[in-house]
């Protein structure tokens, strides 16, 4: 991974384990392949997210031979394109609308799983919401009960020199809102 000094970018309000800031989304990814026994770990921590009546709604699709991530390029927008080509496997998330209500919310707790696992192996994640849903349903013959949610780049992080001039002014960890922002006791007040 590239060394960033996390600090210069996050401090928690309260002390948290140091993988829940070093956690972020880079954009530079090498084109190293990743040993199938560590892509499957990630898949085997997502799998293992809590889900309402454990249902368990989430799937995903994943892209690592051209032929495959072609696929995926053919919905991906291409803001996303700009970057995300290098990296090595590409996943889409999608969960199943028929499980239950709370299928979204489930898929989306397997897929922070799946980051904190990529960052345990030393491996970087960028979740997209850039693509075309629709194209992605046809391209990748998505059945109509499954909702498609994010695409997942998944690699070794690189230098923010090999990004576009644009990209490599936002390749840093972002921010959080305070915690008094999030957190509001009795009832909302924002």
């Amino acid at each position: 991974m590239v060394d960033v000094n996390i600090k210069d970018y996050r401090i928690a309000d309260h002390p948290i384990d140091e993988l829940f800031l070093k956690r972020w989304s880079p954009r530079s990814f090498s084109d190293k392949q990743i040993e199938e026994s560590d892509l499957m770990s990630l898949f085997e921590a997502a799998r293992w997210a809590p889900s309402g009546s454990n249902k368990q709604p989430w799937r995903y699709i994943i892209a690592r031979s051209e032929v495959d991530k072609e696929k995926f390029y053919s919905f991906i927008k291409d803001t996303n394109l700009a970057w995300c080509k290098k990296a090595p496997v590409l996943a889409l998330i999608v969960s199943d609308a028929e499980a239950n209500g709370s299928h979204a919310f489930d898929a989306g707790t397997s897929w922070g799983y799946l980051a904190l696992q990529a960052m345990q192996k030393g491996l970087v994640t960028h979740a997209m919401g850039g693509f075309y849903k629709d194209k992605a349903r046809e391209a990748l013959n998505i059945p109509e009960q499954f909702q498609p949610h994010a695409v997942i780049a998944i690699g070794y992080q690189d230098a923010k020199e090999k990004l576009a001039e644009k990209l490599q002014q936002r390749e840093a960890p972002s921010p959080r809102r305070p915690l008094a922002e999030t957190v509001f006791e009795g009832e909302y007040r924002g």
